[in-house]
């Protein structure tokens, strides 16, 4: 062999060596397989082989989002809810209800309501999330634990009663729909009539519209006073909207937009009495 091809050939040993050398240092200590293939005479790949498809279980309810049921869970939360005497018998009748598809969805059980049946302030929220789930109780989450604060601040500890628009935990956290809150407002509406709050402070936009079917969005409601309402007219309360703790926690920036409804709620509920 002439210099020239011992050269190249040096040139070519000298650039595999690199090769390996760069392929040890990143790590690769083995090949794709023993003997070499030359993929550019393979002409036909192999078809994957589609997996089996997965059968959910079927699990019949009684009422499904936006379905042709919803009207008839609605009428039976309104019986169960009318022949609720107590917030016992209440809560009994919510957790016997196969109505609002959330019960099958995830939860875990039921989350009502925590504090005083006799207090002059009844906060509702949107729905249970993670922690409500699994505690059974409404707001002991960190939006919870903020509420409870932003509550002691403004001279309010001990005087609520607090639950949401939905009673079992929307799968994922997510937003109640108008369907589910819809077919458990009957239960709702019933706490709000066997407590007889002074006062109401819903947290959250998807509360304020639901409790008081506004279409708006919280920012412009929050802060504003609205009259509520039972379905007899027989009951009418003062609403306030205000901004949810879960907001706030990822936007501290308008924590002082909440603060204001707080003082401006506290102010109304310790309003002298009017003389006759």
């Amino acid at each position: 062999m002439d210099g020239q091809g011992q050269t190249v050939e040096s040139s070519e040993a000298k650039a595999l060596e690199g090769l390996l050398a760069f392929w040890a240092q990143s790590g690769v200590d083995a090949t794709y397989a023993d003997a070499p293939v030359n993929r550019l005479v393979q002409t036909q790949r192999p078809r994957p082989v589609p997996p089996a498809p997965v059968v959910a279980p079927v699990r019949t309810v009684t009422a499904t989002p936006d379905g042709p049921d919803v009207a008839n869970a609605i009428a039976e939360a309104t019986a169960l809810a009318a022949a609720a005497q107590n917030l016992d018998e209440l809560a009994q009748a919510i957790a016997a209800f196969d109505g609002c598809p959330l019960k099958f969805q995830g939860a875990t059980q039921m989350v009502f309501a925590r504090g005083d049946p006799a207090a002059p302030v009844m906060v509702i929220g949107e729905g249970p999330g993670g922690d409500e789930d699994r505690l059974g109780e409404p707001f002991v989450g960190r939006a919870g634990q903020l509420l409870d604060k932003m509550l002691a601040a403004a001279g309010l500890e001990g005087r609520v009663f607090i639950t949401n628009t939905v009673f079992w935990r929307p799968p994922g956290n997510r937003t109640p729909t108008p369907s589910e809150q819809a077919i458990c407002k009957p239960f709702l509406d019933r706490a709000v009539f066997l407590i007889k709050p002074k006062l109401l402070l819903l947290a959250g936009g998807a509360a304020a519209k639901a409790v008081l079917g506004i279409d708006e969005g919280i920012l412009k409601l929050h802060g504003r006073w609205f009259e509520w309402s039972n379905a007899e007219k027989t009951l009418l309360l003062p609403a306030l909207p205000t901004l949810h703790p879960s907001f706030l926690l990822r936007q501290p920036g308008v924590k002082k937009k909440a603060w204001s409804d707080f003082l401006t709620f506290v102010e109304r509920l310790d309003r002298p009495e009017r003389a006759p």
